[in-house]
């Protein structure tokens, strides 16, 4: 049995994240990944036992990096304004570090492999913030609310700034482009919309 090549593994992973980017899930297939990469199918599934097996795998792994890179630095003892600050600041990093990894996200929240990626996803990253978020709610920083309305209120804003950002323009093409004061001054009016 031939041993694995870690250096063609991450050729591999990078390609199949441009290529799932730029073309879907439905423009992706093995073959035309294997030819990008100028390696052979049957390289392939040395590495992985198919398609399916790939994605997801790649999605669990580039999941986990991106958890561990939003919780860098964060201690979930902290105030809500200063939990808050480095969330906002590990994530924009990362979104500027890894553009593709951003929109291969994108893709899989909008596909049949959504409830087999998240099932697993960022189980660390959960723990850790789910700590902080019982904290600040014990401590009367924020009042308890679902989930989903924490996350539009605390982080949608960042992730508009940084599509608008990516595409240069924002509401009726109107040019944009990213400035530090932009992003904290949106950052003062989320934790003011939230903090009690």
């Amino acid at each position: 049995m031939r041993t694995r090549d870690e250096d063609k593994v991450s050729l591999v992973k990078k390609m199949a994240i441009k290529s799932i980017v730029k073309e879907g899930f439905e423009g992706f297939s093995m073959n035309k990944l294997a030819k990008a990469c100028g390696i052979s199918v049957a390289t392939l599934y040395i590495y992985y036992k198919d398609k399916d097996d790939l994605i997801i795998s790649i999605a669990k792994e580039e999941g986990d990096a991106m958890g561990d890179a939003m919780i860098k630095n964060f201690n979930p003892t902290v105030s809500f304004e200063e939990g808050m600050r480095v969330q906002w600041q590990n994530r924009y990093a990362y979104m500027l570090e890894h553009p593709f990894s951003v929109a291969f996200f994108e893709q899989l929240r909008t596909s049949t492999y959504q409830s087999r990626f998240l099932d697993n996803f960022m189980k660390k990253f959960k723990e850790v913030i789910g700590q902080f978020m019982d904290n600040v709610v014990k401590n009367g920083e924020i009042n308890p609310m679902p989930l989903e309305v924490f996350w539009s209120v605390a982080y949608a804003p960042l992730y508009s700034l940084v599509r608008f950002d990516n595409e240069g323009q924002s509401v009726g093409g109107k040019p944009f482009k990213m400035t530090d004061e932009v992003l904290w001054q949106t950052f003062d009016l989320v934790i003011k919309a939230l903090k009690n």
